[in-house]
Order: C-alpha cells, then sequence, then structure tokens
C-alpha cells in the first residue's frame, strides 16, 4: 500500500495562487501517470489535470490556462500551481499516481485529500 503526502491547500480569496504537492515515500521501480483530482460538497471527483512520466500534460477546460501541473521525478514529486482562482475551485483536492513497486506489481495510490477554499 502507498499513501501520497499531499500539502500546500488552504483559504484564499478570489484571483489569488495556491500551490499544492503530491510525494510518493519510499523506493518505486517506477512512478507513471500522476494526476490530480477534486470534489467539491456535493459533487463527483473529477479530473482537474494529468501528467505523464515524461511530461505531457492535458487539463480540465474549467482550469486550462490557470492551472498548471508538473513534476520532479528525482524526488517523485508532483505538484500543482493554481492561480487566478474562482470560489468554483473550492473542493477537496486529491493527488493519484501509478506506481509500479520493485516487485513490478502495479498499484493506484491516492493521497489523504487537501482542501482549497477560495473566498469571493
Amino acid at each position: 500500500q502507498v499513501q501520497l503526502v499531499e500539502s500546500g491547500g488552504g483559504s484564499v480569496q478570489a484571483g489569488g495562487s495556491l500551490r499544492l504537492s503530491c510525494r510518493a515515500p519510499g523506493s518505486f521501480f517506477s512512478i507513471n501517470d500522476m494526476a490530480w483530482y477534486r470534489q467539491a460538497p456535493g459533487k463527483q471527483r473529477e479530473l482537474v489535470a494529468k501528467i505523464t512520466s515524461g511530461g505531457s500534460t492535458n487539463y480540465a477546460d474549467s482550469v486550462k490556462g490557470r492551472f498548471t501541473i508538473s513534476r520532479d521525478n528525482a524526488k517523485n514529486t508532483m505538484y500543482l500551481q493554481m492561480n487566478s482562482l474562482k470560489p468554483e475551485d473550492t473542493a477537496d483536492y486529491y493527488c493519484n499516481s501509478e506506481v509500479l513497486l520493485i516487485s513490478r506489481s502495479r498499484i493506484m495510490a491516492w493521497g489523504q485529500g487537501t482542501q482549497v477554499t477560495v473566498s469571493s
């Protein structure tokens, strides 16, 4: 079992910025695709952004041009830079990663979630 470790959530006013981090502790054979999801109260969890091991990215239409996903493979860490935040970005944010263990078993790991609140 791998538990990803998230940090960086908080409360900001509309137009502000936050940077989320997600680290995969331990040693692995490889970490493949990584992604950020979010879940607002009363809504389903949705994909925010995804990044492959090679650095290719894609974004939900609602965050394009405002959010940037990146990763540092040497640190097993992924980031989400969120700019021009809007109240509708308020949600719990979760990181997700496909991890190939030393044993070559493939698992999907999740973070514990970090809260982002944007006030108008």
